[in-house]
C-alpha cells in the first residue's frame, strides 16, 4: 500500500511532528479561548489558517525535512527554526489582520496571540527535540552479499550524510574475502548477533544451514529484506549496481505504464497544472523575454534535442541565460559563477523561470511535470556504456522536476549522472500521486530558496552534458 512506500516510511516521524503541531494549535487556541471568553470554539477557520501558516512555514524552513545532502543537523538549528516559524506566523497575522485589513478583534495581540504561539513553540520544540533524538539512535544492520556489491554499498554510505547513525556489519558470501578487513566471512554464528535488521543481496549464495538460521531470525522478529529494498528505505535511491536485469524483469513496482489508471491520472494532472501555470506565468515570460532582448539583443529562446519516452528524440526549449556566443570556441564546462551567464540569466536560473517554456512540451505530451530530467542523446551513448541499466529512465516521460533534482545537487559529471540514475530508478519503482506531490512541494521549496541552480562537482572526462557550442546548457 502507498503508506508503506520507502519514502513515506522514512518520513513517518516528520509527518507525525506536523500532526502534533496541528493538534497543539487546536488545543492552545481552544484553551485560551475558553479561559478568556468562556466558550469552546472547536475547529474554526482561524484555527485552520493558523495550522496552514505554521505547517507551511515549518516545511519551508526545514523542520519537517530529512537532513539534506551536505548539511549538518543539530538541536540548536532545529530550535532556531522553530522560533523562526513562530516569528514568521506572528508577523503574517499582525501585518495582514492588524495593519493591512485593520480587523477589530477581541483576540488581542498580548492576551491571545503571543500566549498561543508561545505555548505552541515550546511544546513543538520539545516534540522536535525528541524526534531528533529518535532519528539519532544508532541502528545496526547485517548486510549479506558478494564482495563487489558490498564495496559499492560501502562507498554509497560514505557519501551519505543522512545515515551516519547506521552501524553496518558486512558479510561476504565470497570465500576469497575470508579474513578481509572490509567484510567478515558469512557464518551461522554471525547471524545470531543482535541486529535491527538483515539485508540480503539477490545474488548471495546461501547454503541450507545459513538459510535456516535466517529463517529462525525472521521468526524471532528480526526484519529481513532484499538489499535493494534496504537501499530504497535508507538511501531513498537504488544504486544500479545492486540489482541485475533479471531482478528488473521480476521486481514489483514500476507500475507507471501506458494504459494504467495511474498513467492516465498523471497525464490529466500534467495537462491541467501545466495549462494553468502557462496561463498564469505568460506575463512573466513576456517580461523576461523583453529583458533578455534588451540586455544583449540576442535570441530569446534556444532549444536542444533531448531523449524522451522510450528513447524518442524531442526538442526542449527554454529562455536563454548565456551569451549568444558562449561556446564559440568549443564546448566548455559549466561552473559556479560562470562568466558566460548573463545578468538576467543568473536570476532566471536561480528562480527556474528559464524552464517555463518547457510547459509547452508538457502540454504536447513530450514531457511530464514530474519525471527524470531529459538528457542529450549523444551524451547518453557514453553514459549507457559506463552506467548499468541507464536506459530504464526512459520508461516514463521526462519531467521538469524529479526525485533526483530535489534530492541531489546540480552536477555535471558521469558520477553525478550515476547518482541521479539511482534516484530515477527509485522514482520509477515507487511512482504514485503522493510521491509526485512530495516532489512538487520540495521543488517549490528549492525554488523559493534558490538552491540547486549551479554545478556541485566536475568530472574532466567529458564536457558539460547540457552544453552545445553557441548554445546555453539546459539543467
Amino acid at each position: 500500500m502507498w503508506w508503506r512506500t520507502p519514502w513515506l516510511r522514512q518520513r513517518r516521524l516528520l509527518l507525525g511532528l506536523a500532526i502534533v503541531d496541528g493538534l497543539l494549535i487546536i488545543a492552545a487556541y481552544n484553551g485560551l479561548f475558553l479561559r478568556l471568553f468562556h466558550r469552546w470554539p472547536g475547529f474554526t477557520n482561524s484555527v485552520a489558517v493558523l495550522i496552514a501558516l505554521w505547517v507551511g512555514a515549518s516545511y519551508l524552513l526545514g523542520r519537517y525535512s530529512r537532513i539534506e545532502l551536505g548539511q549538518r543537523d543539530s538541536r540548536l538549528r532545529r530550535l532556531v527554526s522553530t522560533l523562526a516559524v513562530a516569528l514568521l506566523v506572528l508577523a503574517i497575522v499582525v501585518i495582514v489582520l492588524n495593519w493591512g485589513l485593520k480587523v477589530e478583534d477581541p483576540r488581542t495581540f498580548r492576551r491571545f496571540l503571543l500566549p498561543l504561539l508561545g505555548s505552541v513553540t515550546f511544546f513543538s520544540a520539545m516534540a522536535q527535540a525528541w524526534l531528533v533524538q529518535q532519528q539519532r539512535q544508532r541502528r545496526s544492520f547485517l548486510i549479506i552479499g558478494e564482495a563487489p556489491l558490498l564495496d559499492v554499498l560501502r562507498q554509497e554510505l560514505i557519501r551519505d550524510v543522512v545515515n551516519r547513525e547506521l552501524s553496518l556489519v558486512y558479510c561476504s558470501t565470497d570465500s576469497s574475502e575470508a579474513g578481509s578487513d572490509r567484510a567478515f566471512q558469512l557464518d551461522e554464528n554471525l547471524i545470531k548477533g543482535e541486529f535491527d535488521g538483515i539485508a540480503v543481496s539477490e545474488t548471495a549464495k546461501l547454503d541450507d544451514i545459513i538459510l535456516q538460521k535466517l529463517l529462525a531470525q525472521r521468526m524471532s522478529g528480526t526484519s529481513i529484506c532484499e538489499l535493494v529494498n534496504w537501499a530504497e528505505r535508507h538511501l531513498q535511491r537504488v544504486p544500479p549496481e545492486l540489482f541485475s536485469s533479471r531482478w528488473l524483469v521480476q521486481a514489483e513496482g514500476f507500475e507507471l505504464q501506458p494504459g494504467r489508471w495511474g498513467w492516465r491520472l498523471k497525464r490529466l494532472g500534467d495537462v491541467v497544472v501545466a495549462g494553468l501555470l502557462l496561463l498564469l506565468t505568460s506575463p512573466l515570460i513576456a517580461l523576461t523575454a523583453l529583458l533578455i532582448r534588451l540586455e544583449d539583443h540576442g535570441p530569446i529562446f534556444y532549444g536542444q534535442e533531448r531523449t524522451g519516452l522510450y528513447g524518442t528524440i524531442i526538442k526542449v526549449w527554454k529562455l536563454r541565460t548565456m551569451r549568444p556566443q558562449a561556446e564559440l570556441t568549443g564546448a566548455q564546462w559549466a561552473s559556479r559563477d560562470d562568466p558566460r551567464i548573463t545578468r538576467i540569466g543568473t536570476w532566471l536560473r536561480k528562480s527556474r523561470i528559464d524552464e517555463l517554456p518547457q510547459l509547452i512540451s508538457v502540454l504536447k505530451g513530450e514531457m511530464s511535470l514530474i519525471g527524470p530530467r531529459p538528457e542529450r542523446p549523444e551524451i547518453e551513448l557514453d553514459l549507457e556504456e559506463q552506467i548499468p541499466h541507464y536506459r530504464t529512465r526512459h520508461w516514463v516521460r521526462p519531467g521538469l522536476s524529479g526525485w533526483a533534482q530535489v534530492c541531489y545537487p546540480y552536477g555535471a559529471s558521469i558520477d553525478d549522472s550515476r547518482m541521479k540514475l539511482s534516484y530515477d530508478i527509485f522514482y520509477l519503482r515507487n511512482a504514485n500521486l503522493m510521491l509526485d506531490l512530495l516532489i512538487l512541494i520540495k521543488t517549490l521549496r528549492l525554488v523559493s530558496w534558490g538552491r540547486g541552480s549551479s554545478p556541485q562537482s566536475i568530472d574532466a572526462s567529458r564536457p558539460n552534458e547540457d552544453s552545445k557550442p553557441g548554445q546555453d546548457p539546459l539543467r
